[in-house]
């Protein structure tokens, strides 16, 4: 396998730490409001990848961190007037319910902020052991300049990073180099601390995923993941603690491009963002239809969300779903061992490619294609081809036929639709096509679709 590393800025060969397994740290949500489609794209894509792998026979141990302290949460606390604590506690139930909405598999570790900060204060003892860091009246600050190849991962000097933050680096007299970050913030008044060797306080925002990461995975842990806005300087930071400490850090850098809505990059600057809740509410399908949407864009390339193609993802939902209702009705049953390893190939193939998955979705339709007309001519393969088609769609999330059932809701009105579609046959059968139509029209008016096919009807929701 060969993926795209952004430290080395080129497509190189995966070889994991231990052979047979993989471990991947990706950086989870800061929890004080609504997931939004960023949140959504950062999560599929490492979903992806973590499916990918177990797909591929790897053991994977997936850690996501969530971290549960920092200013915005700090403000949501004081504007609501309750604890911090509580503000982390509700929005990350809220976050993971919406990642559970999207099918996103729970990671192995979810490692709170607030869980290790003795394991951050140890880490930041050995950096000020080791003269990479130093204290000030403020705080604890990394010497930058004193960690080779700091700028590395985005690909830039120090003196090019010093000339270009401006704001994204916290002004302070005390520090020795404007680009130095805080290791250790000393308290505020009304803000939660942590008695540490240099005073009450609460660590830095880097340093909490350099703790969690080598504390959970080890040295030389496999892959770390996040979106390309966490490049610089959280990534760049993270990656010079662990330098500075004498730690090998991650072996590969994986990250996935922002989403557009509009032809305009998402942002809350410029309120044109939209949370995983209010998409989700808008279409039954949609959940799955993002993840569709998304494997239909290389992870590196910009994902664009629009009204229009989030219609064209649902559409080919359908179209998946449709083909296993197809084969049901049929009475094809889906083998355990029969697969078209032509497709298997194809899309091992694509997906070895740094996670190819626009190329493995085209396969995983060609076999939709291929089956559907072998049910059609009832030819030998059709199994084959449908188990696979399915196997291959499951592999990446897309949980082929959840569409239709897919609440206790729907469960309970599965009977009454199939005895209408029942009944539409029937009447067709003695050419009274008025009754058809009509029982055609409820149906639609129920948000329930029938096709005729040469096997029989098949049904599902709109």
């Amino acid at each position: 396998m060969r993926i795209y590393d952004t430290l080395e800025r080129e497509i190189v060969d995966f070889i994991p730490r231990i052979a047979g397994e993989v471990s991947l740290y990706a950086c989870g949500p800061t929890v004080y409001d609504h997931p939004h489609l960023g949140h959504a794209r950062q999560a599929l894509t490492y979903d992806m990848a973590r499916r990918y792998f177990e797909w591929n026979g790897l053991k994977v141990h997936h850690v996501a961190n969530v971290t549960d302290i920092d200013d915005n949460i700090i403000n949501r606390a004081n504007r609501e007037g309750v604890t911090e604590t509580e503000i982390a506690e509700e929005w990350e139930t809220i976050y993971i319910e919406a990642m559970d909405d999207l099918g996103i598999l729970h990671p192995h570790d979810r490692p709170h902020a607030t869980s290790y900060v003795q394991e951050m204060i140890d880490f930041i003892a050995t950096l000020l052991e080791r003269e990479a860091a130093y204290a000030t009246e403020s705080g604890v600050y990394l010497r930058v300049r004193s960690v080779p190849g700091y700028g590395d991962l985005v690909h830039r000097t120090p003196d090019e990073l010093a000339e270009g933050a401006g704001a994204r680096v916290d002004v302070d007299e005390a520090k020795e180099d404007p680009l130095d970050f805080a290791l250790w913030k000393h308290g505020k008044p009304d803000e939660p601390t942590w008695d540490s060797p240099w005073g009450p306080g609460r660590p830095g925002w880097h340093i909490e995923c350099a703790a969690m990461s080598l504390g959970i995975l080890g040295d030389g842990f496999d892959l770390h993941g996040g979106g390309t806005d966490l490049v610089f300087p959280h990534h760049t930071n993270e990656r010079a603690e662990a330098i500075a400490a004498g730690r090998t850090f991650s072996r590969y850098w994986m990250h996935n491009a922002m989403v557009n809505i509009g032809g305009e990059k998402m942002s809350k600057s410029l309120n044109n963002f939209t949370t995983v809740r209010a998409l989700l509410d808008e279409h039954p399908l949609n959940a799955r239809a993002l993840r569709l949407l998304l494997l239909q864009t290389h992870y590196r390339k910009t994902l664009e969300i629009n009204s229009e193609v989030m219609e064209q993802a649902r559409e080919g939902v359908k179209r998946i779903d449709a083909m296993l209702r197809k084969a049901t009705g049929a009475g094809i049953t889906l083998t355990t061992t029969e697969r078209d390893p032509e497709a298997i190939e194809q899309f091992r193939s694509a997906m070895d490619h740094d996670f190819g998955s626009p190329e493995a979705l085209a396969t995983v339709f060609d076999l939709v294609r291929r089956a559907n007309g072998a049910i059609d001519t009832a030819d030998a393969d059709a199994s084959s081809l449908v188990s696979t088609a399915v196997e291959l769609a499951n592999a990446m999330g897309l949980s082929v036929g959840s569409s239709q059932g897919s609440s206790e809701d729907q469960d309970d009105d599965t009977a009454e639709i199939e005895a209408m579609v029942e009944r539409r046959s029937q009447a067709k059968a003695k050419k009274d096509f008025a009754e058809a139509d009509t029982i055609r029209d409820q149906l639609a008016a129920l948000g329930i679709t029938v096709e005729d096919t040469a096997t029989g009807p098949i049904w599902f929701r709109n």
